[in-house]
């Protein structure tokens, strides 16, 4: 493709939302699909727009992470042409980036150790074949598989070939509430009552003198337990299972794990892979609410147990809405969209909480605030 030159004049008639340019060491991007998802905020970016934000971006007080510049190179357009500029110097220019361009490819070529089957799409950046469903490729990425999980891209994923299973593995974020809002609140009703006929103990089984009766009144109070409890969960799934570091030797861990969590660490915007599935969570839910079973039988068990499914439902669309949303600057969620970002695209060892930043605190994986407020 040939290389398209623009000077600063014709970037600085891109200044709004719907047409947002900017300059970056010489390059020229169009960040209009991104500002939306921009951690600081719309107008952050907007109050910049037709403008060089090259310090900006390299700090202080924002440096940016190398992921967050390599992020930025997906909405690159062409080269900033200044005025005085003359052709030999853009060619020189232009043969300088070949030039680094051929010694990273070099470099990459020796060091690659991949399976053959890994075919590469664009040799500079990618190691699997986008056209492919990704799902039957990462396992072959062996010691590759870390550093490139953790390398977002902005584009939709394909895990499956059949395409019954793909639609079941992605779902639009308003599904998951109208599947399991209307759930809760039958089961919400259903213990509630069961509840009310004062029946329900607690230690019965050890002893009748001093068991301890459960009033219909104290529903509220296990459905906010089981929310609690939830936030627990929610942490350490997040941190020991979607975040383990399969063997780079092990085929079968790397492709569970991309499947659990991996392929939304590559592609962090896609939107259909933002919330957990109904069919596949469906599965999950069941399997919680038969060893809780085991461990709560009764009304108690099952109020609390609605109280954890709401949980999830929660935290699911603050999930989305940490990814997609707009909070107002200052606001709980706007610190919260930022912490996250941060969890994908710098410090994806730290900041396992979702919904809240508590758990982070005990567990000791909370970002530092020093590197937080610097860097986001």
């Amino acid at each position: 493709m040939e290389k398209r030159y623009f000077s600063m004049e014709e970037v600085q008639k891109h200044t709004t939302a719907e047409s947002c340019w900017i300059v970056h060491e010489r390059r020229v991007y169009d960040v209009s699909a991104f500002i939306q998802r921009h951690p600081g905020g719309e107008q952050m970016i907007v109050q910049r727009a037709g403008g060089d934000v090259s310090r900006d971006m390299n700090g202080p007080p924002h440096r940016h992470s190398p992921n967050a510049l390599r992020w930025l190179h997906q909405y690159y357009i062409g080269e900033l042409r200044q005025d005085g500029d003359q052709e030999e110097e853009q060619e020189e220019f232009s043969q300088k980036q070949r030039a680094v361009r051929e010694r990273s490819l070099a470099k990459q070529a020796s060091n690659s150790v991949m399976d053959a089957r890994c075919k590469s799409v664009d040799p500079e950046n990618d190691l699997v074949d986008w056209n492919k469903p990704l799902l039957w490729q990462v396992g072959h990425l062996r010691e590759k598989y870390d550093e490139w999980v953790h390398q977002p891209i902005d584009r939709p994923i394909r895990l499956f070939y059949s395409d019954f299973v793909e639609a079941c593995s992605k779902t639009a974020w308003y599904i998951v509430p109208l599947v399991w809002i209307p759930f809760v609140i039958f089961c919400s009703w259903y213990c509630y009552t069961e509840l009310a006929q004062g029946n329900t103990r607690i230690f019965a089984s050890f002893t009748t003198e001093y068991s301890i009766p459960i009033h219909k009144y104290c529903f509220p109070a296990l459905f906010i337990f089981g929310m609690f409890l939830w936030s627990l969960v929610e942490y350490l799934i997040h941190r020991y299972i979607f975040h383990m570091k399969p063997p780079a030797s092990n085929y079968y861990l790397i492709t569970l794990h991309f499947m659990l969590h991996g392929q939304h660490h590559k592609s962090p915007f896609d939107g259909s892979r933002l919330v957990f599935p109904p069919v596949p969570a469906s599965l999950v839910v069941g399997l919680f609410f038969a060893a809780f079973h085991l461990l709560a039988p009764g009304a108690v068990g099952r109020s609390i147990f609605i109280g954890g499914l709401c949980g999830y439902v929660v935290y699911d669309m603050i999930h989305y809405y940490l990814h997609y949303g707009s909070p107002k600057k200052g606001s709980y969620l706007y610190g919260l969209k930022a912490y996250h970002v941060k969890h994908h695209f710098e410090h994806q060892k730290l900041g396992f909480g979702i919904t809240s930043r508590m758990w982070d605190y005990p567990f000791h994986s909370l970002i530092p605030e020093e590197i937080f407020e610097k860097s986001h």
